[in-house]
């Protein structure tokens, strides 16, 4: 072997396991908050996998669907949980690839996540549920209730995600986008740089929150633990968000829809006014509200008034 080479190699090699051991330090350092950790922690044996859970309070049931986001969880929903849990038996649920759950290596889509709200509601909760569902789990949510009517009733979406950027399919772009994610230790890394704090903190700042100085460092560090948890599988499902196999069309099962929907858009969200129309030209019975100064998370930003348009709404 040609010496050039071998020094290649060695310093390819050394550069790799010292990927790895960065790598390894930033996990240890976003689960050490154990900010998701609660003793309402409840698991769900799916055949994908170990589902988290929670459930409290008395009443009808609601199911809260957090964002698919990196780094969401049930933890979206911590500032309100306990209002809702007054009047409604309140069930959360971290996602498949999200929080606390199992994250297996495999391509999460549209179709598994619609598999998972129809057997937990089915084999959990085991009665027809209101739904409360954020960004992309609100198309999500709207396919399963046209393939299984008899699971949900009344539909509440969040800032739910643009109907036409749900007709991308999976390019050779975001192929390989995914792909190079999924790599064990530059995928690894890069995945660590989109998650780190400081990556968190502006995503807060740019898309999250409209006004920074609502942002808590507890919001920070259970979006870091989520993303983490527990170690570099928790890439995967972001990894499949990137290739677009999380989207699906939904315009005719809009269209259908019987069920009551309430949309609560954030006022600052981009488009959000456009979205909104989107879905009503598609189903006219569907009514909204907006959150004025809020952007993607209204429920962590200012959930007084989340909490206000959904008593309302599911009374």
């Amino acid at each position: 072997m040609k010496k050039s080479t071998k020094t290649i190699l060695t310093f390819t090699g050394l550069t790799l396991t010292a990927i790895h051991v960065l790598n390894r330090i930033q996990y240890s350092r976003c689960s050490l908050g154990n900010v998701l950790s609660c003793p309402e922690n409840n698991y769900y044996e799916w055949r994908f996998g170990k589902i988290r859970y929670s459930r409290q309070g008395t009443g009808s049931p609601i199911l809260l669907l957090h964002g698919l986001d990196v780094g969401s969880s049930s933890y979206e929903f911590s500032k309100i949980i306990n209002r809702l849990s007054e009047d409604h038996q309140v069930y959360t649920i971290d996602l498949l690839g999200y929080g606390l759950s199992d994250k297996p290596n495999m391509t999460y889509t549209a179709y598994l996540y619609v598999q998972l709200l129809s057997d937990f509601v089915k084999n959990v909760i085991k009665k027809k549920t209101d739904v409360i569902a954020v960004g992309g789990m609100a198309p999500i949510c709207i396919m399963t209730c046209h393939s299984d009517p008899d699971i949900f009733h009344k539909i509440a979406l969040i800032n739910p995600e643009d109907i036409y950027k749900l007709n991308e399919i999976p390019s050779r772009g975001t192929k390989i986008m995914k792909h190079i994610f999924e790599l064990p230790v530059i995928g690894t890394y890069a995945y660590n740089i989109l998650t780190c704090k400081k990556a968190f903190e502006k995503t807060f700042r740019k898309k999250y929150f409209s006004s920074p100085e609502k942002i808590e460092d507890r919001d920070i560090f259970a979006y870091m633990e989520a993303a983490h948890t527990p170690d570099f599988t928790s890439k995967y499902s972001h990894a499949s968000r990137l290739g677009n196999y999380m989207n699906c069309n939904i315009l005719h099962a809009l269209h259908e829809m019987k069920n009551p929907i309430f949309i609560i858009g954030g006022s600052e969200e981009n488009d959000i006014q456009t979205i909104i129309d989107n879905y009503r030209y598609f189903n006219q019975s569907i009514r909204f509200s907006m959150v004025s100064k809020t952007k993607h998370l209204p429920h962590l930003e200012k959930p007084q008034e989340v909490y206000n348009l959904l008593k309302s709404y599911l009374s």
